[in-house]
C-alpha cells in the first residue's frame, strides 16, 4: 500500500530493498512471536489459541529446518535472550535444529540490555563469528530483540537515530544500524555471497499510521528476500504471508520432492492463488482475489472488498461464485489444518 508522506526510519534496510524482492502486501499469520517461529519455519499458522503452546505441537513437523537437515545444511537459530524464553529453544528442539545459540552462548552480560537480551549490535556481530566458523550449507535463523518495549537503545547511541512519533522509532533505527553492521562486516566473509537473506517480522506492532489500525492491516508485515548478486530485485504486489517463506526457502535451492505445505512459493508458483489467512477479531480472515472472507468457524458471516481493510461494508447480501468459492477454500483450509495438527499429520507427505 502507498502512504502519502511516509516517514521511514530503516534507512539501510531500504537500501537493501532496492536490490531485493520484496512484498508490500504481506501478512503475519499470528499475533506473538512464538506465532511468527511456527509460521515462517514450518508453514504453521495460530489462529485463536497458539500451536506452539498446544499439546500437540510435540510431534513429528516438516518444515524447512527437517528439509536442510536432510540435505546436509548445519541448521541453527539466534536469539540474545535467555536461552529458553519465549518458547523458541523448545519448539526449535521439535524443529531439529542443529544448534541453538543463546545469551548463554553469548556469555558476557555487560552487553545485556537490562530487559530482553544481548544488545542486537553485539549479537549480530557474534551471529557473524559464529557463521565463519560453519562449513557451508549452512541455515540460520536470527531474531532480533532491541525494537521491543521498553524501547531503549544503548547509552553511546542516545540521539543519533530520529525519535519519530512512536516510542519504537528510535529503536528500529538501532536495529537498521545494526544489520548495516553486520552486512557491512560480512560482505568479505566467504560465505556472504552464496547466502540468501530473508527479512520479515514475527508480528505487527505499534505504528503512527490509520492504515495499519485497520483490522486486517494490523497483521501487516514486510517479507524481503536479497541475494547479493542481485538476481531477485523486484516489487511484487501480489498477497503474501508468513506460511510462504518455508516453500519458497527451499524452492530457492532447487528442492523437488514433495513437501507439506499450507504455503505458497513466492518466487515460482502457478498452481495456488495468492491469499493470506489469519485469525481476528472472532474469527478467520482469509484474503484472495477481490474480496476478504470472514468466517465464524463455521460458515462466512461476511465478504468486503480486498481494499476494504477495516471490515466496514459487509457485501454479504450481494453474494457472487467469487465470494462462494472463497467460503469454500476457507473452510477447507481451517478443516486441513486441524485435521492434520490434531491426527498429527505435520510430518512428511507419506507419513
Amino acid at each position: 500500500m502507498g502512504i502519502d508522506n511516509y516517514v521511514s526510519y530503516t534507512p539501510f534496510i531500504d537500501s537493501l530493498a532496492a536490490h531485493s524482492m520484496i512484498f508490500p502486501n504481506a501478512f503475519a499469520n499470528g499475533y506473538k512471536s512464538i506465532h511468527g517461529m511456527s509460521s515462517v519455519l514450518s508453514g504453521i499458522p495460530s489462529f485463536k489459541d497458539a500451536f506452539t503452546s498446544s499439546p500437540y505441537s510435540n510431534q513429528e513437523i516438516e518444515s524447512v529446518v527437517s528439509v536442510l537437515n536432510e540435505l546436509g545444511y548445519d541448521t541453527s537459530f539466534f536469539h540474545g535472550a535467555a536461552n529458553g524464553s519465549m518458547g523458541f529453544l523448545g519448539f526449535g528442539n521439535i524443529l531439529g535444529f542443529d544448534n541453538y545459540y543463546g545469551r548463554t552462548e553469548y556469555d558476557n552480560d555487560d552487553d545485556f540490555d537490562g530487559t530482553w537480551g544481548i544488545w542486537d549490535e553485539k549479537f549480530l556481530n557474534f551471529t557473524k563469528e559464529v557463521l565463519n566458523e560453519k562449513e557451508e550449507p549452512f541455515f540460520s535463523t536470527i531474531f532480533t530483540v532491541s525494537s521491543h518495549e521498553p524501547y531503549k537503545i544503548p547509552k553511546e547511541y542516545e540521539g543519533k537515530f530520529p525519535k519519530g512519533n512512536v516510542q519504537m522509532h528510535q529503536c528500529i533505527g538501532y536495529t537498521d544500524y545494526s544489520f548495516k553492521t553486520f552486512f557491512e562486516a560480512s560482505k568479505n566473509e566467504d560465505w556472504f555471497n552464496n547466502t540468501i537473506f530473508i527479512i520479515t517480522a514475527d508480528h505487527g506492532n505499534q505504528t503512527d499510521h490509520i492504515e495499519y489500525e485497520q483490522i486486517v492491516n494490523r497483521t501487516a508485515t514486510p517479507i524481503l528476500i536479497y541475494k547479493p548478486d542481485n538476481s531477485l530485485t523486484e516489487v511484487k504486489k501480489e498477497l503474501a504471508q508468513q506460511i510462504d517463506i518455508y516453500p519458497t526457502i527451499i524452492d530457492l535451492i532447487g528442492y523437488d520432492q514433495p513437501f507439506r505445505s499450507w504455503g505458497r512459493s513466492l518466487i515460482n508458483d502457478t498452481i495456488i492463488t495468492p491469499f493470506t489467512i489469519n485469525y481476528g477479531a472472532s474469527g478467520y480472515i482469509l484474503q484472495r482475489d477481490n474480496y476478504i472472507c470472514f468466517f465464524d468457524g463455521v460458515k462466512a458471516t461476511g465478504y468486503y472488498d480486498i481494499n476494504d481493510k477495516d471490515l466496514k461494508t459487509n457485501l454479504i447480501d450481494q453474494s457472487n461464485s467469487q465470494m462462494d468459492t472463497l467460503e469454500i477454500v476457507t473452510k477447507a483450509f481451517v478443516k486441513d489444518f486441524f485435521d492434520r495438527v490434531v491426527d498429527k499429520k505435520l510430518g512428511k507427505p507419506n507419513n
